[in-house]
């Protein structure tokens, strides 16, 4: 008996926790599960309160009509005294003490039967304001809920963009300039560097002497030709 308790209370504690994760992935479950319980805690209580009230509204039923009795016993005992009919009063003042005794218990159960019914409404009225908190608070909480969600979902659509990836790939493509831009110039280095760039830039030094030689000698033929013409004269 002792297993059979303790599996049981195993297998209610799983069917706890299985039903707790279904009701935090699914609040509004769990808010409509604690309305439906409050709903039908207020449909029983406001049966018992009709019932509590039912029995007051009789109790006051009856205090009317054994006051309404009492009233017409003395007003009987009072002509049975007048006339001299004893054996007729005896009987009544039996039966005004007893209506009277009657009345006064009725009076202390409608006192008690009002409390309750008092009681009863205030309670009634409680667990009506509770189930309208309940269903405000359902509202308040699973609209926030909603809008935590899709912040939570915008933010994971903008970590989907791998922002730092693009950001990285770009690095790449600079880099790739870069190392372009470099192997240009490293050719174009290269290139001046060569033994044929050399040997064109020699040549083209070489004419360059030649031609100042060929300036120089041409200006020194004119010289002298000037030097002669002058001796001439």
């Amino acid at each position: 008996m002792g297993v059979i308790s303790r599996i049981a209370n195993l297998w209610r504690g799983f069917l706890s926790i299985w039903i707790s994760d279904i009701e935090k992935e699914h609040p509004e479950i769990a808010y409509e599960n604690a309305i439906n319980s409050m709903v039908t805690k207020y449909a029983r209580l406001k049966s018992a309160t009709a019932a509590i009230i039912r029995r007051r509204e009789e109790i006051d039923e009856r205090y009317q009509a054994a006051t309404k009795e009492l009233a017409q016993t003395e007003a009987e005992l009072n002509t049975a005294v007048s006339t001299n009919q004893d054996d007729l009063a005896v009987i009544l003042i039996q039966k005004k003490n007893q209506l009277t005794n009657d009345i006064a218990d009725m009076k202390g159960e409608m006192e008690t039967a009002k409390n309750d019914a008092d009681s009863a409404k205030t309670s009634l009225l409680s667990v009506q304001t509770e189930i309208r908190k309940l269903k405000a608070e359902r509202d308040t909480m699973l609209a926030k809920m909603q809008s935590a969600q899709a912040r939570i979902n915008i933010q994971e659509q903008l970590d989907g963009l791998s922002v730092d990836e693009e950001v990285r790939a770009l690095d790449t493509v600079r880099t790739h300039i870069k190392n372009t831009i470099a192997e240009a110039n490293l050719g174009k280095e290269l290139a001046d560097s060569s033994l044929d760039s050399r040997l064109s830039k020699l040549r083209s030094e070489v004419g360059d002497v030649q031609a100042r030689e060929e300036l120089a000698a041409m200006k020194a033929r004119k010289a002298a030709q000037q030097g002669q013409s002058q001796k001439t004269m």
